[in-house]
C-alpha cells in the first residue's frame, strides 16, 4: 500500500516536457501553475560564459529551428559552448513539437538564461503568494567534453554559484550531475550551512552498484537519483538508512508512480506533473 503519511515530492522534469517545450520559461511557468514542489532543469555554458538552460550543449535536431527558419538537421551542427548567447537566443525550440511527446504544446520559445528562470520563478511566487518552488539544477557534464562543449568542472560549478548568489529567489536548491568530478567539487566547496542539496544522478547500467558508487563518490549525497525502472524496496531502504533520499527519474505512468511510492521513494521526477499530482491527490 502507498505510504500516505510520508511527503512525496513531485519534480517537473525540464519543467513539464510532456506538456510544454522542455527547459523553457513557458514550461517552468506551466509546471508552477500545476503545483509542482520542484522544477528540474539542465544547464550548459555559452562562449561568453553565460549559464544557459538546455539539456544538450547543442540544438536538438528533433525540435530546433535556426534563425532563418530552417530546421536543425543534426546534433553536430551547433556547439553552444562556441556560440554567444545573443545568437543562441535567436533559435526557436518550441514551434516544432518534440515527436516523443504528443501532448506537448507548440509555442514559440527560446533557451533562457538560468538568471531569467530564477527571476521568472521569483516573480511568479511573489505574484501568487507562494513561499517558494524548489529548483533542481543539473550541471550537464561529461569527462570527454571538458573544454570542448563545456567548461571544466570547477569553472562550470563556479559559474552556477555566481548566478545563484546574484538571485533573490528564496527556494530549496538542489544541484545534481552524472559527473562525479562535478559532484566532488560541489561537496568540497559547499559550506557548513549546507545551502543546497547535492543529488547524484546514476546511469542505468550502474543502478545496482550503490556501495561501489558511494565509495567512488567519496561522500554521502543528500539525494540518490537513479533510473526508476530497476529500483527495489531493498535498495530504497539501504539508501534511506544512510540518510539519503531517493528521487528517481523519469516516471511518467501512473502504475510506475504507484510502485515508486509503494517502495518508499521520497518523490519522483516526471515529464507529466499533471498526472503525478492527480495520482497523489487520489492517495489522500
Amino acid at each position: 500500500m502507498p505510504r500516505e503519511s510520508k511527503p512525496f515530492e513531485i519534480q517537473g522534469h525540464r519543467g513539464c516536457r510532456g506538456l510544454m517545450p522542455e527547459n523553457t520559461l513557458p514550461a517552468f511557468l506551466r509546471a508552477s501553475e500545476l503545483g509542482v514542489d520542484t522544477l528540474e532543469l539542465d544547464v550548459v555554458v555559452s562562449k561568453d560564459r553565460k549559464v544557459v538552460v538546455s539539456h544538450e550543449a547543442y540544438f536538438h535536431p528533433d525540435f530546433s529551428i535556426r534563425p532563418d527558419g530552417t530546421f536543425v538537421q543534426t546534433s553536430d551542427e551547433t556547439n553552444i559552448f562556441q556560440m554567444n548567447y545573443e545568437d543562441i537566443r535567436q533559435f526557436d525550440v518550441g514551434l516544432r513539437q518534440n515527436p516523443r511527446f504528443s501532448e506537448q504544446a507548440t509555442i514559440s520559445a527560446f533557451k533562457p538564461l538560468l538568471s531569467e528562470v530564477l527571476m521568472t520563478i521569483d516573480q511568479y511566487c511573489k505574484e501568487n503568494r507562494k513561499s517558494h518552488i524548489g529548483l533542481n539544477i543539473e550541471i550537464k557534464s561529461l569527462k570527454t567534453e571538458y573544454n570542448l562543449t563545456q567548461p571544466a568542472p570547477q569553472d562550470f560549478v563556479e559559474l552556477v554559484y555566481s548566478e545563484l548568489a546574484q538571485s533573490d529567489l528564496s527556494a530549496n536548491i538542489t544541484l545534481q550531475s552524472f559527473d562525479f568530478n562535478v559532484l566532488k567539487y560541489l561537496s568540497s566547496s559547499r559550506s557548513n550551512s549546507r545551502e543546497f542539496q547535492i543529488s547524484v544522478l546514476i546511469e542505468p547500467e550502474d543502478n545496482n552498484e550503490i556501495d561501489v558508487n558511494l565509495e567512488k563518490l567519496g561522500f554521502k549525497p543528500d539525494i540518490w537519483s537513479p533510473n526508476f525502472s530497476i529500483l527495489t524496496e531493498t535498495m530504497v531502504s539501504l539508501l534511506q538508512n544512510q540518510g539519503i533520499k531517493v528521487i528517481p527519474w523519469t516516471v511518467n505512468e501512473a502504475t510506475d508512480m504507484a510502485r515508486m511510492q509503494a517502495i518508499g521513494c521520497d518523490g519522483i521526477i516526471t515529464d507529466y506533473p499533471d498526472r503525478a499530482l492527480k495520482f497523489i491527490k487520489k492517495q489522500v
